[in-house]
């Protein structure tokens, strides 16, 4: 059976970080979500996971010939669902596709909406992987991008979850914080890196035009971009000399806990995303669902009435727009998404992808990135050298057919 992977996008969250422009907003439309009522802040989250049982059961018939290897709960944050909500949705999952008895099955948590309670029901519904968004060790480092959390609570989620016998947990770190020097940052690298846990994801801050903290950078005292590059530098030297490879720009993980949800994306596998917003991909056809949460809804209602009328109408047939990735759209997205992992892209598999050899369609960009020291292999093999890892952006776009 051809493999997939599955995206459950849950956008809720108690309020936006400061830094966040993903697809999110409160669970209780800007009311506070302390003093909104259980019950309140319950049905509009029911009425939510009920139309993402909807869309996941609509789709089901044409995946018939898939077997779900991964799923991955992201937004938002999914551990503000209920107790019960998770557990539903993976039994619609469970009943509609093939999952495979060794599915990695992932949920983001934010340490201040979890509970023991619902750290039992991820585990009894198959749960095997845990994300957690600490972001900071430093409390004012944490208040000054808009986090609900302090390192308290965070430590009491990790103790409880490891207690509860979860086993491989990823946990979220940033450098480049505003108000943070390299010492600051180091300080909260060695603080997770003691913890232990199986996965670390690193990534640098970025101003995103529109959010709160783009508009009030000026405000603030941001890492300079040598800071930046210095913190990115000692991430990567401080987490392999406590055991960590580096198997993707911004992934640590040890051996045996690479993340293999992500690991699709960037080998270009297929993914189907189910919630408003939500990206898919199968077998080089991409679409999105609507963003729009009243289009959203009109969208799952429409392909539920329509879903039992053509079993075998293709996945994408439902959605409102399609992109069907050209050969040259292919090749672009192996060669920039492939050089994000630290094992590189591979010649020969580049050849029985697209039936033609690197070297012919890509071999003027690859000689001179090689010679700029931007890129290097052996062995059939290309990945970015540190140095090309410093500019990645720059030498993935020499990739694009426009460039070439």
């Amino acid at each position: 059976m051809r493999e997939l992977s599955i995206y459950i996008h849950i956008p809720f969250c108690v309020r936006k970080c400061l830094y966040c422009d993903f697809l999110s907003f409160p669970v209780c439309d800007g009311i506070n979500y302390v003093n909104q009522s259980p019950h309140a802040k319950n049905e509009r989250i029911s009425s939510y996971v009920n139309l993402l049982k909807k869309e996941i059961c609509s789709v089901s018939a044409q995946y018939e010939e898939y077997r779900v290897v991964s799923v991955f709960f992201g937004g938002g944050t999914p551990s503000v669902l209920p107790l019960g909500a998770v557990s539903g949705i993976m039994e619609r999952i469970g009943a509609s596709y093939h999952l495979a008895k060794d599915a990695e099955i992932t949920i983001e948590m934010n340490p201040d909406t979890v509970s023991e309670d619902k750290l039992r029901e991820y585990g009894v519904c198959g749960v095997n992987r845990l994300s957690i968004g600490l972001q900071s060790a430093d409390d004012e480092e944490l208040a000054r991008i808009g986090r609900i959390h302090d390192y308290r609570a965070f430590e009491r989620a990790y103790e409880t979850a490891r207690r509860l016998g979860f086993g491989n947990i990823n946990i979220d770190l940033m450098a480049a914080l505003p108000g943070q020097s390299v010492a600051d940052y180091e300080r909260s690298l060695r603080t997770v890196a003691a913890l232990s846990p199986e996965h670390i994801s690193a990534y640098s801050l970025t101003l995103e035009e529109g959010t709160p903290l783009y508009e009030n950078r000026e405000s603030y005292r941001f890492p300079t971009e040598e800071e930046d590059r210095e913190m990115y530098a000692l991430t990567g030297r401080y987490l392999a000399s406590c055991g960590y490879h580096r198997y993707e720009i911004s992934n640590y993980a040890k051996d045996g806990y690479e993340c293999r949800h992500n690991k699709v994306y960037w080998r270009r596998g297929n993914y189907a995303g189910f919630g408003p917003g939500a990206a898919s991909m199968v077998e080089n056809v991409r679409w999105s669902d609507p963003a729009d949460m009243g289009q959203y809804r009109d969208y799952v209602q429409s392909m539920a009435a329509r879903g039992g009328e053509e079993t075998k109408r293709e996945p994408s047939d439902f959605a409102p727009e399609r992109q069907i990735l050209t050969r040259q759209e292919q090749m672009e997205e192996y060669m920039f998404l492939g050089l994000r992992m630290m094992c590189g892209v591979d010649e020969g598999e580049f050849s029985l992808l697209f039936g033609a050899r690197m070297e012919q369609v890509y071999g003027t960009v690859i000689d001179k990135l090689c010679a700029d020291g931007l890129l290097t292999g052996e062995r059939g093999r290309l990945w970015l050298t540190e140095r090309g890892i410093d500019v990645s952006n720059y030498v993935m776009a020499q990739f694009l057919f426009d460039r070439v």
